[in-house]
């Protein structure tokens, strides 16, 4: 069996698009290992914490750009991005080995430790089960495991990337302090979801249903992070909400609310704009029939 290299496509052909992924997909080891490097996390073994930390949020990010592709190749109508799937999944389960090496290394590989916390906290329990079942998908991302368990059924097992990646982001959110990321992850992985049910009911590249599930994902994300600043840190709703939609704070950094709202107002925009296209190439065929 030949080694077919990322930038390959089946034929062992060079691929600007699978090109393009991996080199996506391989940037925020590129920029993680240059911050380590530049002593942005700190020195060691002190910077294990945060390394630990933007380890699992770059793993996170990773499974919902995987989870990305289907409502991008249906509303852009671009149906070769499914050919780069996998590539992204495979790089996921890379991300979540490394966030697991790091955590060990920042608990100084005691397993004894490492165990005992597994089994006891809740951040740990579903990390477990988010990395056990990526292994699994992983495992069986291969042509060979398709033949030896069936479409059908390798289709069913490859469709708990969603409760893998919902456990993921929960692995993220359930993190001790408070972070824009933990609101940002949480608001696209709805929009995620919510944009499969959209699908499921023939909306999925309606652009005025796209603009409303972007508000509907902003809207939560703006309130997740207040219920949490509250709980958290004690801070009102309304002080939270307020910053969250008081332009002078953009000064500060662009809110994950507002991050989300541009992630769905992208779709929104593209499914505009290739009806539009579709529309108008329609009524060029048309009057070059008449």
């Amino acid at each position: 069996m030949r080694l077919i290299w990322p930038w390959q496509d089946r034929k062992r052909e060079f691929s600007r698009l699978k090109a393009s992924a991996f080199a996506l997909v391989l940037f925020p080891a590129i920029r993680f290992t240059y911050q380590v490097v530049a002593g942005d996390y700190g020195f060691l073994p002190m910077a294990f914490g945060n390394m630990t930390y933007w380890s699992g949020v770059w793993a996170t990010v990773i499974l919902l750009m995987a989870l990305a592709v289907t409502p991008a190749l249906t509303i852009f109508r671009w149906r070769v991005l499914v050919d780069v799937r996998r590539m992204i999944g495979v790089a996921a389960l890379a991300y979540t080995i490394a966030h697991i090496v790091i955590y060990f290394a920042l608990r100084s590989w005691n397993f004894a430790s490492i165990a005992g916390e597994t089994f006891t906290r809740l951040t740990l329990i579903v990390a477990t089960l988010s990395t056990i079942g990526l292994i699994v998908l992983g495992a069986t991302s291969l042509d060979a495991a398709i033949r030896r368990l069936g479409a059908r059924n390798w289709q069913r097992l490859h469709n708990t990337n969603y409760a893998i990646t919902a456990l993921a982001v929960l692995h993220v959110v359930l993190a001790r302090g408070t972070y824009p990321e933990q609101y940002l992850l949480s608001g696209i992985f709805l929009w995620l979801m919510a944009w499969r049910v959209l699908a499921r009911y023939g909306q999925g590249t309606d652009a005025r249903a796209l603009a409303m599930l972007a508000a509907g994902s902003c809207l939560f994300t703006a309130f997740l992070e207040a219920g949490f600043v509250l709980g958290r840190r004690g801070y009102e709703l309304s002080w939270t909400l307020g910053n969250n939609f008081n332009p002078a704070m953009l000064e500060v950094g662009i809110p994950a609310a507002w991050q989300v709202l541009a992630f769905g107002l992208l779709f929104a925009l593209g499914a505009a704009g290739s009806e539009a296209f579709r529309v108008k190439a329609a009524r060029l065929k048309a009057r070059q029939i008449g």
